[in-house]
């Protein structure tokens, strides 16, 4: 009886009711987040071969200066760049276009934008590596017969596989990206636009003076999912290249020179540091970009 009393005064406490209620999060946290992660460093300065392991300080990190390395340490830095510049800017002009008074079924043009995102990663990369590929009937090699100039193979020159991985990011996530601008937009009060209406201020002005700096919040975020997400990037290069080989390696990312390491040469403790390695490069960058843009500054 005593401890049936002593559950049910814990079970109604005030002062145990926010652990309880917390606890699920916790234990969430402490088991897919700081147990791996605290797991890689270690195995990061290992050796692990057949279940035995043996600890050889900063040589996996010291194995990582390699030119490979640093080739998809570029391309993940570049595709990341261009991706966070494309996914900023293209969706915010769509958004303020859908969110206009004059737009006419918006609810359609949003449905249709937002409709690639839940398009499997899988299904997106065959489609475009279908598209883009070497025999005169790809339909990209099609688009060029009908202007007259040779077929192309697309998939194996530096310049158009950078094409096609942007043109892939641009198609699946540019309508995610719209409906966080569209959020962010519908939060603007009405009043500011009607006031410079009156004021007489045309179209640019009011996206220069208005829109964009109270867009500012969204941006941040947008960014900052759009560094994680361009760093981490590797199921759109593996299943448009049909496998982790590029051509010279002018597509391997970070995370495919990891998942080489681990899974197909079976180093994992090599892999175990680039996962390391890039967690505090992402970890980095954003902590960066967020104290310039304010995020960590004092409210007023």
């Amino acid at each position: 009886m005593k401890k049936k009393s002593l559950i049910k005064r814990f079970i109604y406490s005030q002062k145990a009711a926010p652990y309880v209620f917390i606890s699920p999060f916790i234990l969430t946290f402490l088991m897919f987040f700081a147990y791996p992660m605290i797991s890689t460093v270690l195995m990061s300065f290992q050796k692990i071969s057949g279940g035995k392991t043996s600890f050889v300080g900063v040589k996996n990190y010291q194995t990582l200066l390699n030119p490979v390395f640093i080739k998809c340490l570029k391309n993940s830095a570049f595709y990341t760049v261009v991706t966070c510049i494309i996914m900023i800017i293209i969706p915010m002009l769509l958004a303020v276009l859908l969110n206009s008074r004059q737009m006419k079924f918006k609810t359609f043009f949003r449905s249709i934008m937002f409709i690639p995102a839940l398009t499997s990663i899988v299904v997106a990369g065959v489609v475009f590596r279908l598209m883009f590929g070497e025999l005169e009937g790809s339909f990209m090699n099609q688009v060029l017969g009908f202007f007259g100039k040779d077929p192309m193979v697309w998939l194996r020159n530096p310049v158009t596989v950078w094409i096609t991985l942007f043109l892939l990011c641009t198609w699946r996530w540019t309508g995610v990206n719209m409906m966080y601008y569209l959020s962010g937009l519908q939060q603007i009060p009405e009043d500011l636009f009607e006031a410079s209406d009156i004021d007489g201020a045309n179209s640019l002005q009011r996206f220069r003076y208005i829109t964009l700096p109270l867009l500012k919040p969204t941006t941040v975020y947008v960014l900052t999912i759009s560094i994680f997400g361009g760093m981490a990037m590797f199921a759109e290069s593996y299943i448009l290249f049909n496998g982790n080989k590029t051509p010279n390696n002018v597509a391997t990312t970070i995370v495919g020179y990891l998942y080489r390491m681990g899974l197909e040469q079976n180093n994992i403790g090599i892999a175990s540091a680039i996962g390391v390695v890039l967690l505090m490069i992402v970890m980095g960058i954003n902590i960066i970009q967020l104290f310039m843009n304010g995020t960590f500054g004092k409210e007023e």
